[in-house]
């Protein structure tokens, strides 16, 4: 007796094989390559788009990016390049390494361990690619 088959194995099959007969190059993509590509937004402007310049009560930028991270967090690892983005744009905005750190371990509680321990893996590697630009 064989084992069933899975049609999403299949079907993700199919498509790699395609990708390869089309182009090549696709074999060894890594969305890492257009993550570097995403400028950063300066703290002012992300607080004046975000709502700063309309209620000076509101959020700032950091807490605005925090908030974001959760939530991305909460979503897993499905998520990788909004994750690193939003962990640069978080340092950008005074987000302090352990305000990233506690902002992921938080969620744990909400998500679950997996996926806290996938956010913090992206996030140590854009922060400490970060500390050996400086």
């Amino acid at each position: 007796m064989t084992d069933p088959i899975n049609p999403f194995e299949i079907m993700m099959a199919q498509a790699q094989a395609m990708a390869r007969t089309l182009n090549p190059a696709l074999e060894t993509f890594s969305p890492k390559g257009f993550e570097a590509l995403w400028p950063t937004m300066p703290k002012e402007m992300m607080e004046m788009v975000f709502g700063r310049g309309i209620s000076k009560e509101g959020l700032d930028a950091k807490t605005r990016l925090l908030l974001t991270l959760a939530g991305l967090t909460m979503q897993g690892a499905q998520n990788e390049s909004a994750i690193r983005l939003t962990v640069r744009h978080a340092r950008t905005a005074g987000a302090t390494r352990d305000e990233i750190a506690e902002t992921i371990a938080q969620m744990s509680v909400f998500a679950g361990i997996p996926s806290m321990t996938r956010a913090m893996e992206f996030a140590r590697e854009v922060m400490d690619a970060k500390e050996d630009d400086k």
